[in-house]
């Protein structure tokens, strides 16, 4: 392969105690994923090895998350979401979650109730596919230029759909002032002062993928990771997921890297900031990685981002685009990974730093070499087809 330069800004994070959070624990993501495995269809989606990519990297081990085989979403999103209003109706109703059932409550409730929320596509299916489930209304906010793929799916289940004008932010701020006016329940993954309680839900909801890759890597007759890649949004997914690691493995035992689009990297500029306070992104954030298209960090996930990875990384769209080829077109007998734009990112960095004219010093400052065994989390397959295949088959956002 040619030799190539994209733009990768690593950081070490100036704020790292190694405090852990009360609430992403091992506890709390086993309570979740037994509410997951009473869903009708329920099946843990596969742990890839990619024997042959590690090998010409360097690293030990590179093993992957799968998420787009998760139920038929083809994203880990609905774990948030539907958990999320399982512990909602279980409040409303005075139910325990560990006796939730979604058919007995749907013929048990009297009067129908809507959930709102912005998404940029796989949030909002998931909370339509919630509320579908048990007969209840949605209403899904989507920002400007969201894939009409992605808007199809949502309305598919049943969802009204309304694509704004606006950027993802403003999209979530239209989606509370319309909820509050309507008397709607808001399921937002992310939290504001006063809204809590559900964005923690979302996120220990999300636990599930993690709890169930550390059973997995047994059968890859792996211990444990060395290292993990969370892309970032809001932060809610690599939050939870990052807090129940370092549950498990210890802060200090797990060199964590967290990934944005350099066009909307609010977590980067959260972790180089001089306080350790959040920072926040405006403007359109056109970025291809449209789930991660969020320019205000999660105050729920922050301090754990903040308090326990070890480096946020920024970087342009040809990354994830390069992820995208690579996954899907593996080399030897490595499995194929379908990836959208957001789930592809960190195998996208493996292999750009592996080819980068300064390698020696990308692969040192991130850790790793041989012994390394490393975590991905392919988020969602190509929920948007057509720019899949625009950028796997036609070429879009070159790496050369």
């Amino acid at each position: 392969m040619s030799i190539f330069s994209l733009k990768m800004e690593i950081a070490d994070n100036r704020h790292y105690n190694g405090q852990l959070s009360s609430l992403f624990t091992i506890d709390e993501a086993e309570k979740a994923r037994a509410f997951h495995q009473k869903v009708e269809g329920y099946q843990p989606t596969p742990l890839q090895s990619l024997d042959c990519l590690a090998k010409e990297i360097g690293v030990g081990k590179i093993l992957v998350k799968d998420e787009s085989h998760r139920f038929d979403l083809c994203a880990f999103k609905m774990l948030g979401g539907a958990y999320a209003i399982a512990r909602l109706l279980c409040d409303e109703y005075q139910l325990d979650i560990n006796a939730f059932d979604f058919d007995t409550l749907k013929n048990d409730i009297k009067e129908k109730m809507t959930f709102a929320t912005a998404t940029d596509g796989n949030h909002g299916r998931g909370v339509a596919w919630a509320a579908n489930k048990l007969g209840q209304n949605a209403v899904v906010y989507m920002p400007k230029g969201a894939a009409d793929e992605r808007v199809k799916n949502i309305r598919a289940l049943g969802a009204e759909c309304i694509v704004t004008d606006m950027n993802y932010d403003d999209t979530v701020r239209l989606a509370i002032k319309t909820a509050e006016e309507s008397g709607w329940k808001v399921v937002q993954d992310t939290a504001w002062e006063g809204y809590t309680k559900i964005p923690t839900w979302i996120m220990q909801g999300y636990t599930t993928l993690a709890a169930e890759a550390v059973d997995q890597m047994k059968i890859h007759a792996v211990a444990k990771p060395t290292h993990v890649f969370l892309q970032a949004g809001v932060g809610a997914l690599a939050g939870g997921v990052l807090g129940y690691l370092c549950d498990l493995y210890g802060a200090e035992n797990l060199h964590s890297v967290i990934i944005e689009p350099d066009q909307a990297d609010c977590i980067y500029r959260s972790g180089i900031s001089a306080d350790g306070g959040m920072v926040n992104v405006g403007g359109d954030m056109a970025t291809i990685m449209v789930g991660l298209a969020c320019g205000e960090p999660n105050p729920l996930g922050w301090p754990v981002l903040r308090d326990c990875a070890t480096q946020f990384v920024s970087c342009q769209d040809s990354v994830a685009a390069l992820g995208m080829r690579v996954l899907g077109n593996p080399l030897g007998d490595d499995p194929r990974v379908i990836s959208g734009e957001s789930g592809a990112v960190g195998a996208g960095l493996l292999v750009a730093a592996h080819y980068h004219p300064d390698r020696e010093a990308l692969m040192a400052k991130m850790g790793l070499n041989k012994y390394s065994v490393v975590l991905l989390i392919n988020t969602e397959g190509d929920t948007d087809p057509v720019h899949y295949r625009e950028v796997v088959w036609q070429g879009k956002h070159p790496t050369l």
